[in-house]
């Protein structure tokens, strides 16, 4: 599996220069956030479903920091979702999506062979 816990203290090692290696999705959420608590569960199976082709980082937003992540990168409401390869940001979501959505999403801007 290779979803992990990032925060704004390592995310430049477990999120931009990992994406240099795999695509990395990173889901911002917060633990008062119903949508948040509705994708987690779907993520989980992306990370089954995907395996080591993809990392999957979930920052708390409220944890410290973190929400320092979300100003840098104008993230207006949560949960929100970005894609990162070869250290760049390339794609986003906003909100609970279905699990047929996430798949796309990953396999059209990921770059997935």
């Amino acid at each position: 599996m290779s979803l992990f816990i990032a925060d704004l203290h390592n995310f430049d090692q477990t999120v931009i220069q990992a994406s240099h290696s795999k695509p990395i999705l990173v889901d911002l959420w917060a633990d008062w956030c119903s949508p948040c608590l509705v994708l987690s569960p779907l993520l989980e199976k992306i990370d089954r479903e995907f395996g080591e082709q993809i990392g999957i980082a979930k920052i708390e937003v409220d944890d410290g920091d973190n929400m320092k992540i979300a100003g840098h990168y104008k993230v207006r409401g949560f949960p929100t979702v970005m894609l990162f390869r070869r250290g760049e940001e390339v794609a986003r979501f906003s909100g609970a999506k279905p699990l047929h959505f996430i798949r796309e999403f990953i396999e059209q801007h990921g770059d997935i062979a």
